[in-house]
């Protein structure tokens, strides 16, 4: 929804009360940050929860199978909420739900069941998803339609930020807490410890939801129902269907793979880098190298947007696609330090994979570009299965060689960018 209201219909909500948007505005950047920050920190709740219930890698990873399958499963019924309560108490109920989840994580711990803990996070995961899908038209409507495009990548800038610190913050209040002495105490007194590490930063993030809700039930927004009604009608005007179109069907796969290939690598790093071959690090000081990689996504961003001024999407995205690949194939070969910053520098070249994937993806589908951007979304599931896959993987062979698994999914990127993205007339 990329802000095409009229003049009038920006003056009239421009009029309701005498709130400053400036103020919305940052409340909606905070919600991007902490979207952000609540998803990467599920890559140091892998390794806690590993140890604390002594899983395998695929048991682990059930973690991510819980969090992004909320996206397949919530993402239709957060878009009917929309339309009956309108964006603005979506947001709130999202943030609701959101803190529900953060807060139920408090009696998994104390009863140290990890199906509690999954249960908690895909209500937190429900939480976000729904969330996800209410914010980005809410900030197209706070300020200027012209600019609506700006306010939403400078969001996303403050996502990327999120998944940067939340390494750093998992690292201190949760392996750091977990690791704390634990000189005369038991073995059961140790695993108890280890599991209520988790209780203070998640009280901390559900006070946070608690608190944003609030503050968005108190402000005085635009209500977009009408416009809802609108787009609906005109919707069912729509015939055909966007899976006609061949290119958004790969870019569908694509988006699944890229996700698949993001979310595992990043949820292995904690692991593959405190290895005794690798990095030989504590858990709680490998944590922090993961802001690395998450960060080097954010900057690739900045780069990423001048140089497709100059070369085509498809041929940045093919080359990539190739470089992550070279640095897979290192992780693999390589040992030590080159392994590691060889792994954590795919991140940079993760950075502009999604955004073109989904451009390229939606390209030329003129009256089906919605259903075809829902095709996309849901396609986010590959977060859900792949690390799956991938835990699966390093059990039998190791974690070393299950980095071998994000290399056949960037091939297929590579090949979506080289020909895939490219319309069938």
């Amino acid at each position: 929804m990329a802000g095409s209201f009229s003049q009038s219909t920006v003056q009239s909500t421009v009029q309701q009360g005498n709130q400053s948007y400036s103020f919305a505005l940052t409340s909606m950047t905070f919600l991007f940050f902490i979207m952000g920050f609540i998803t990467c920190l599920n890559d140091i709740l892998i390794p806690h929860l590993k140890n604390v219930f002594s899983l395998n890698y695929t048991q682990a990873m059930l973690i991510q199978f819980c969090f992004f399958g909320a996206y397949f499963v919530v993402s239709y019924p957060a878009g009917a909420l929309v339309k009956k309560v309108g964006y603005k108490w979506a947001l709130v109920t999202s943030l609701v739900v959101s803190a529900i989840g953060c807060l139920l994580f408090i009696p998994a711990a104390s009863y140290r069941v990890y199906g509690l803990f999954l249960g908690a996070l895909f209500i937190l995961a429900s939480g976000v998803t729904t969330l996800q899908v209410a914010v980005n038209p809410y900030v197209t409507m706070l300020g200027n339609p012209n600019t609506a495009s700006v306010r939403l990548t400078l969001n996303q800038a403050f996502n990327s930020l999120g998944t940067t610190i939340a390494p750093w913050f998992g690292a201190l209040l949760i392996l750091g807490a977990a690791t704390a002495s634990t000189q005369g105490l038991s073995d059961a007194q140790v695993h108890l410890q280890e599991a209520n590490a988790v209780k203070f930063p998640y009280l901390l993030l559900a006070i946070a939801f608690a608190l944003l809700a609030a503050i968005v039930a108190a402000l005085r927004l635009p209500d977009l129902r009408e416009k809802q009604k609108e787009e609906a009608l005109e919707e069912a005007a729509v015939t055909g269907s966007a899976w006609q179109f061949r290119h958004l069907v790969l870019g569908a796969v694509g988006i699944f793979v890229y996700v698949g290939a993001e979310v595992s690598i990043g949820s292995f790093l904690v692991n593959f880098i405190s290895d005794s071959h690798i990095a030989n690090l504590p858990e709680s000081q490998a944590a922090h190298y993961v802001s690395y990689y998450w960060g080097g996504a954010m900057v690739g961003r900045f780069i990423g947007s001048a140089v497709m001024r100059y070369i085509s999407a498809g041929k940045v995205l093919a080359f990539n696609a190739l470089a992550a690949i070279v640095l897979l194939i290192v992780t693999l070969l390589g040992e030590g330090h080159l392994a590691m910053w060889a792994v954590l520098a795919v991140g940079l070249f993760n950075s502009i994979m999604f955004p073109t994937i989904f451009s390229l993806a939606v390209h030329g589908l003129g009256k089906h570009t919605a259903q075809g951007s829902g095709i996309l979304c849901m396609a986010i599931v590959g977060g859900a299965l792949v690390p799956v896959a991938m835990g699966k993987a390093a059990d039998i062979f190791g974690i070393h060689m299950a980095f071998a698994l994000p290399i056949i999914c960037y091939l297929y990127i590579a090949f979506y960018g080289r020909k895939g993205h490219v319309p069938q007339h």
